[in-house]
């Protein structure tokens, strides 16, 4: 099974779930809101079809340039190396995840975009559905992993099953054991990045990994009720206003200061 067939999986085992999890705790869910995540996932995935090949081709232009020549070893699993080169992407590709998405919560430009995925009052699976449609803004948190050596093919594989991973970390219940937690995303751990409350707002940033929060000061647990969404709330279930309210206020915040200005 290659790692799109994976992600593809994923994706399927994850419908399941949902249905699942709306079965067994349907307060969970609020059908407008979840019917939005579903109609965000699709515009997602028509401009995802798009964006890879333009994403290939960026990636192959700067490996050109590569570091380290790793060879065909990546496409043999009988290798030593082959479980080498996957392991090191694994965790670099984690790392690189990370700082696009403390960014995505630190820099105002990169979070007019992602401030759509935490719109949602709800956690639940569905949550993992509301993706931005501006997925190109932010490619060269990346560009490291193919100018070091790895394959374009290999790096947009190891993103395509760290977001299948962390579709599952949008849920309120952790099957996952304590010990777990201490190197690995749960759900736990997600459940507070995607808090709103002001004392544990923005933390928690890992893909895969929890381990860069714990060691660049941004990991947070609590015991304390966690509300959900984003302050100023969109106050629309609307997918297109979703999509496009953060660059709105983000104009709103800018321009003021440029009429000053003159």
């Amino acid at each position: 099974m290659t790692p799109d067939h994976t992600y593809y999986g994923g994706l399927l085992l994850l419908a399941l779930l949902m249905l699942l999890e709306w079965l067994r705790r349907p307060a969970r869910y609020q059908s407008g809101d979840a019917a939005t995540n579903l109609l965000m996932y699709a515009g997602y995935l028509l401009i995802g079809l798009v964006w890879l090949d333009i994403l290939f081709r960026i990636y192959y232009s700067v490996w050109q340039y590569r570091l380290f020549d790793f060879g065909p070893w990546w496409l043999d699993p009988a290798s030593s190396r082959f479980w080498l080169l996957w392991g090191a992407l694994f965790v670099l590709e984690d790392f690189c995840f990370y700082w696009f998405h403390r960014g995505s919560h630190k820099l105002a430009f990169f979070w007019a975009a992602h401030v759509t995925h935490h719109s949602s009052k709800f956690f639940n699976l569905s949550t993992a559905l509301r993706q931005s449609w501006f997925p190109f803004i932010t490619f060269f948190f990346w560009l490291p992993l193919p100018l070091i050596g790895f394959d374009p093919l290999m790096v947009i594989s190891m993103q395509l099953i760290n977001l299948a991973y962390q579709a599952f970390l949008h849920s309120e219940t952790d099957p996952w054991p304590r010990a777990f937690g201490w190197i690995f995303n749960t759900p736990t751990h997600h459940r507070v990045h995607h808090a709103s409350n002001a004392d544990i707002v923005d933390r928690n940033f890992g893909g895969t990994l929890i381990i860069w929060d714990r060691l660049f000061g941004t990991f947070a647990s609590t015991d304390q009720p966690i509300h959900y969404g984003v302050r100023p709330d969109p106050g629309s279930r609307n997918p297109l206003w979703l999509q496009i309210h953060g660059w709105v206020e983000l104009a709103r915040r800018l321009l003021p200061k440029r009429s000053t200005e003159q």
